[in-house]
Protein backbone atom coordinates (compact mmCIF):
# COMPACT_ATOMS: atom_id res chain seq x y z
CA UNK A 1 0.00 0.00 0.00
CA UNK A 2 1.34 3.25 -0.64
CA UNK A 3 1.55 6.14 1.70
CA UNK A 4 0.85 9.09 0.42
CA UNK A 5 1.06 12.66 2.94
CA UNK A 6 -0.80 15.62 1.14
CA UNK A 7 0.56 19.06 3.67
CA UNK A 8 -0.75 22.25 3.24
CA UNK A 9 -1.60 24.85 6.05
CA UNK A 10 -0.82 28.24 6.59
CA UNK A 11 2.19 30.21 4.53
CA UNK A 12 4.67 30.78 6.52
CA UNK A 13 3.94 27.86 8.57
CA UNK A 14 6.50 25.73 7.94
CA UNK A 15 5.61 23.43 4.77
CA UNK A 16 8.89 23.60 3.18
CA UNK A 17 10.35 22.64 6.37
CA UNK A 18 8.08 19.86 7.12
CA UNK A 19 8.66 18.27 3.14
CA UNK A 20 12.36 18.58 3.78
CA UNK A 21 12.12 16.54 6.59
CA UNK A 22 9.80 13.75 4.98
CA UNK A 23 11.96 13.71 2.60
CA UNK A 24 15.51 12.80 4.93
CA UNK A 25 12.59 10.35 6.16
CA UNK A 26 12.23 8.68 2.53
CA UNK A 27 9.44 10.16 1.16
CA UNK A 28 9.40 11.39 -2.23
CA UNK A 29 8.58 15.26 -2.06
CA UNK A 30 6.89 17.27 -4.56
CA UNK A 31 5.84 21.09 -3.37
CA UNK A 32 3.28 23.35 -5.49
CA UNK A 33 1.97 20.38 -7.58
CA UNK A 34 -1.55 21.82 -9.62
CA UNK A 35 -4.73 19.90 -8.13
CA UNK A 36 -5.56 18.87 -11.60
CA UNK A 37 -2.62 16.44 -11.04
CA UNK A 38 -2.73 15.42 -8.32
CA UNK A 39 -4.44 12.35 -9.00
CA UNK A 40 -1.60 11.16 -11.63
CA UNK A 41 0.82 11.25 -9.31
CA UNK A 42 -0.28 8.34 -6.93
CA UNK A 43 -0.59 4.84 -7.63
CA UNK A 44 2.98 3.94 -7.43
CA UNK A 45 4.92 2.08 -4.31
CA UNK A 46 7.21 4.67 -3.58
CA UNK A 47 5.98 7.02 -0.34
CA UNK A 48 5.44 10.37 -1.41
CA UNK A 49 4.83 13.79 0.72
CA UNK A 50 2.54 16.55 -1.74
CA UNK A 51 2.52 20.17 -0.65
CA UNK A 52 -0.27 22.17 -1.35
CA UNK A 53 -0.98 25.78 -0.27
CA UNK A 54 -2.75 28.60 -1.79
CA UNK A 55 0.26 29.32 -3.99
CA UNK A 56 -0.49 26.24 -6.03
CA UNK A 57 -1.85 26.68 -9.41
CA UNK A 58 -6.19 25.92 -9.73
CA UNK A 59 -6.02 25.71 -5.77
CA UNK A 60 -9.18 26.27 -4.20
CA UNK A 61 -10.26 24.40 -0.95
CA UNK A 62 -13.31 22.47 -2.12
CA UNK A 63 -11.91 21.24 -5.28
CA UNK A 64 -9.08 19.75 -3.25
CA UNK A 65 -11.53 18.31 -0.82
CA UNK A 66 -12.95 16.75 -3.38
CA UNK A 67 -9.62 15.76 -4.85
CA UNK A 68 -9.29 14.27 -1.70
CA UNK A 69 -12.19 12.10 -1.20
CA UNK A 70 -11.84 10.24 -4.51
CA UNK A 71 -8.24 9.26 -3.36
CA UNK A 72 -9.32 8.06 0.17
CA UNK A 73 -11.79 5.97 -2.15
CA UNK A 74 -9.08 4.08 -4.09
CA UNK A 75 -7.67 0.69 -2.93
CA UNK A 76 -4.11 0.98 -2.50
CA UNK A 77 -3.58 4.21 -1.29
CA UNK A 78 -3.00 4.87 2.92
CA UNK A 79 -3.73 8.73 2.76
CA UNK A 80 -3.07 11.37 4.87
CA UNK A 81 -4.13 15.12 4.98
CA UNK A 82 -1.05 17.19 7.44
CA UNK A 83 -2.20 20.86 8.09
CA UNK A 84 0.61 22.84 9.62
CA UNK A 85 -0.56 25.78 12.16
CA UNK A 86 0.90 28.99 13.61
CA UNK A 87 -0.29 31.70 15.66
CA UNK A 88 -0.95 34.89 13.15
CA UNK A 89 1.21 37.07 15.19
CA UNK A 90 4.05 34.82 14.84
CA UNK A 91 3.30 34.45 11.05
CA UNK A 92 3.67 38.01 10.26
CA UNK A 93 6.85 38.74 12.23
CA UNK A 94 8.45 36.05 10.17
CA UNK A 95 7.29 37.66 6.58
CA UNK A 96 8.37 40.79 8.04
CA UNK A 97 11.52 39.45 9.18
CA UNK A 98 12.20 37.93 5.54
CA UNK A 99 10.63 41.10 3.86
CA UNK A 100 8.30 38.62 1.99
CA UNK A 101 4.99 39.34 0.63
CA UNK A 102 1.45 37.64 1.80
CA UNK A 103 0.27 35.67 -0.89
CA UNK A 104 -3.70 37.36 -0.24
CA UNK A 105 -2.32 40.58 0.93
CA UNK A 106 -1.58 42.32 -1.96
CA UNK A 107 -1.09 45.91 -1.28
CA UNK A 108 -2.91 45.25 2.36
CA UNK A 109 -1.36 45.05 5.43
CA UNK A 110 0.45 41.18 6.09
CA UNK A 111 -2.30 40.77 8.91
CA UNK A 112 -5.36 41.08 6.87
CA UNK A 113 -3.76 38.40 4.57
CA UNK A 114 -3.46 36.12 7.36
CA UNK A 115 -6.65 36.33 8.68
CA UNK A 116 -7.99 36.03 5.25
CA UNK A 117 -5.90 32.68 4.26
CA UNK A 118 -7.11 31.00 7.85
CA UNK A 119 -10.10 31.55 7.08
CA UNK A 120 -10.19 29.94 3.98
CA UNK A 121 -8.47 27.22 5.17
CA UNK A 122 -10.23 26.53 7.57
CA UNK A 123 -12.38 23.83 6.21
CA UNK A 124 -8.63 21.87 5.96
CA UNK A 125 -7.74 22.42 9.15
CA UNK A 126 -10.94 20.70 10.24
CA UNK A 127 -10.09 17.33 7.80
CA UNK A 128 -6.76 16.95 8.74
CA UNK A 129 -5.49 13.71 10.15
CA UNK A 130 -2.62 15.48 11.81
CA UNK A 131 -2.69 19.77 13.16
CA UNK A 132 0.77 20.97 13.88
CA UNK A 133 0.90 24.01 15.76
CA UNK A 134 4.62 25.19 14.79
CA UNK A 135 4.29 28.56 16.91
CA UNK A 136 6.81 27.88 19.24
CA UNK A 137 8.51 24.60 18.13
CA UNK A 138 11.62 23.72 17.29
CA UNK A 139 12.65 21.83 14.07
CA UNK A 140 13.79 18.81 15.95
CA UNK A 141 10.13 18.65 17.65
CA UNK A 142 8.49 18.90 14.36
CA UNK A 143 10.61 15.90 13.14
CA UNK A 144 10.13 14.10 15.88
CA UNK A 145 6.29 14.30 15.59
CA UNK A 146 6.41 14.10 11.91
CA UNK A 147 8.46 10.66 12.71
CA UNK A 148 6.33 9.86 15.01
CA UNK A 149 3.25 9.71 12.98
CA UNK A 150 4.57 8.80 9.45
CA UNK A 151 8.04 6.32 9.70
CA UNK A 152 8.56 4.33 7.20
CA UNK A 153 10.33 1.80 8.86
CA UNK A 154 9.13 -1.35 10.44
CA UNK A 155 7.02 -1.10 13.37
CA UNK A 156 8.38 -0.40 16.84
CA UNK A 157 7.07 0.17 20.21
CA UNK A 158 4.94 2.99 21.08
CA UNK A 159 6.91 5.88 21.71
CA UNK A 160 5.38 8.60 24.90
CA UNK A 161 6.09 11.96 24.99
CA UNK A 162 5.14 13.78 27.81
CA UNK A 163 4.77 17.75 27.96
CA UNK A 164 4.02 20.00 30.48
CA UNK A 165 2.29 23.29 29.43
CA UNK A 166 0.92 26.38 30.48
CA UNK A 167 -3.14 26.65 29.69
CA UNK A 168 -2.26 30.22 29.41
CA UNK A 169 -0.64 29.56 26.05
CA UNK A 170 -3.36 27.02 24.77
CA UNK A 171 -3.51 23.40 24.89
CA UNK A 172 -0.65 21.69 22.50
CA UNK A 173 -2.39 20.60 19.42
CA UNK A 174 -0.72 17.63 18.96
CA UNK A 175 -1.89 16.47 22.37
CA UNK A 176 -3.60 12.97 22.51
CA UNK A 177 -4.05 12.45 26.19
CA UNK A 178 -4.97 16.32 28.30
CA UNK A 179 -4.94 16.38 32.02
CA UNK A 180 -5.48 19.54 34.13
CA UNK A 181 -3.65 19.67 37.39
CA UNK A 182 -4.29 23.35 38.50
CA UNK A 183 -6.59 21.72 41.10
CA UNK A 184 -3.13 20.93 43.09
CA UNK A 185 -1.53 23.30 45.74
CA UNK A 186 -0.05 25.96 43.43
CA UNK A 187 3.69 26.88 44.13
CA UNK A 188 3.42 30.02 42.91
CA UNK A 189 1.85 32.09 46.00
CA UNK A 190 4.62 30.79 47.86
CA UNK A 191 7.60 33.56 47.23
CA UNK A 192 10.46 31.29 48.43
CA UNK A 193 9.27 28.88 45.59
CA UNK A 194 7.93 31.14 42.63
CA UNK A 195 11.06 31.96 41.11
CA UNK A 196 12.11 27.95 40.54
CA UNK A 197 10.08 25.42 39.35
CA UNK A 198 8.96 21.60 39.25
CA UNK A 199 12.11 20.70 38.17
CA UNK A 200 13.50 22.03 41.85
CA UNK A 201 12.66 19.42 44.62
CA UNK A 202 11.47 21.91 46.90
CA UNK A 203 8.73 22.37 44.63
CA UNK A 204 7.86 18.79 44.15
CA UNK A 205 8.21 18.42 48.03
CA UNK A 206 5.60 21.34 48.25
CA UNK A 207 3.38 20.06 46.04
CA UNK A 208 3.17 16.67 47.14
CA UNK A 209 1.80 17.94 50.53
CA UNK A 210 -1.37 18.53 48.66
CA UNK A 211 -3.86 15.97 50.27
CA UNK A 212 -5.29 15.05 47.05
CA UNK A 213 -2.02 14.55 45.44
CA UNK A 214 -1.08 10.89 45.48
CA UNK A 215 -4.76 9.75 45.15
CA UNK A 216 -4.61 11.55 41.39
CA UNK A 217 -0.97 10.15 40.88
CA UNK A 218 -2.13 6.80 41.29
CA UNK A 219 -5.25 7.06 39.42
CA UNK A 220 -3.34 8.72 36.71
CA UNK A 221 -1.24 5.82 36.22
CA UNK A 222 -4.14 3.43 36.61
CA UNK A 223 -5.67 5.29 33.99
CA UNK A 224 -2.63 5.02 31.49
CA UNK A 225 -1.75 1.78 32.11
CA UNK A 226 -4.24 -0.62 30.02
CA UNK A 227 -4.50 2.33 27.19
CA UNK A 228 -0.77 1.99 25.95
CA UNK A 229 -1.06 -1.79 24.40
CA UNK A 230 -4.56 -1.04 23.39
CA UNK A 231 -2.55 2.23 21.32
CA UNK A 232 0.35 0.17 20.50
CA UNK A 233 -2.94 -2.40 18.83
CA UNK A 234 -4.58 -0.09 16.89
CA UNK A 235 -1.11 0.90 15.09
CA UNK A 236 -0.51 3.87 16.61
CA UNK A 237 3.08 4.58 16.88
CA UNK A 238 3.19 7.98 18.98
CA UNK A 239 0.91 9.17 21.45
CA UNK A 240 1.49 12.90 23.27
CA UNK A 241 0.65 13.14 27.08
CA UNK A 242 0.03 16.70 28.05
CA UNK A 243 -0.20 18.14 31.67
CA UNK A 244 -1.24 21.25 31.61
CA UNK A 245 -1.53 23.73 34.97
CA UNK A 246 -1.89 27.94 34.80
CA UNK A 247 1.91 29.11 34.10
CA UNK A 248 2.93 25.83 33.20
CA UNK A 249 6.11 26.44 35.69
CA UNK A 250 5.27 24.49 38.65
CA UNK A 251 2.85 21.61 39.06
CA UNK A 252 2.46 20.55 35.17
CA UNK A 253 6.29 20.44 35.33
CA UNK A 254 6.44 18.27 38.35
CA UNK A 255 3.44 16.12 37.61
CA UNK A 256 4.94 15.49 33.88
CA UNK A 257 8.38 14.42 35.45
CA UNK A 258 6.94 11.96 37.58
CA UNK A 259 4.61 10.02 34.94
CA UNK A 260 7.60 10.36 32.50
CA UNK A 261 9.99 8.60 35.48
CA UNK A 262 7.10 6.15 35.97
CA UNK A 263 7.01 4.79 32.27
CA UNK A 264 10.31 4.96 31.94
CA UNK A 265 10.50 2.88 34.75
CA UNK A 266 7.87 0.35 33.24
CA UNK A 267 10.30 -0.13 30.06
CA UNK A 268 8.14 2.41 27.85
CA UNK A 269 9.98 4.52 25.45
CA UNK A 270 9.10 7.82 27.25
CA UNK A 271 10.61 11.74 26.79
CA UNK A 272 9.65 14.62 28.94
CA UNK A 273 9.14 18.22 27.63
CA UNK A 274 8.53 21.34 29.42
CA UNK A 275 6.81 23.21 26.86
CA UNK A 276 7.01 26.82 28.73
CA UNK A 277 10.47 26.15 30.35
CA UNK A 278 12.81 25.90 27.71
CA UNK A 279 11.58 24.00 24.84
CA UNK A 280 14.11 20.83 25.35
CA UNK A 281 13.73 17.44 25.86
CA UNK A 282 15.21 15.29 28.83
Amino acid sequence: MQKVLVVTGLSGAGMTTSLKILEDMGYETIDGVPLSLLGQLVGKDAPLAIGVDIRTRGFGVSPLLEELDLLKAQDGLDLSLVFLDCDNAVIERRYVETRHRHPLADDRPVADGIRHERQLLAPLRERADLVIDTTEMAIKDCKRILQGQYALSDKKPLSVFVTSFSYKKGIPLEADLVFDVRFLRNPFYDVALRPLTGQDDQVGAYIEKDDGFADFLINLKNLIHPLLPRYSAEGKSYLTIAIGCTGGQHRSVYVARKLCLWLQERGENAQLQHRELTNRAH
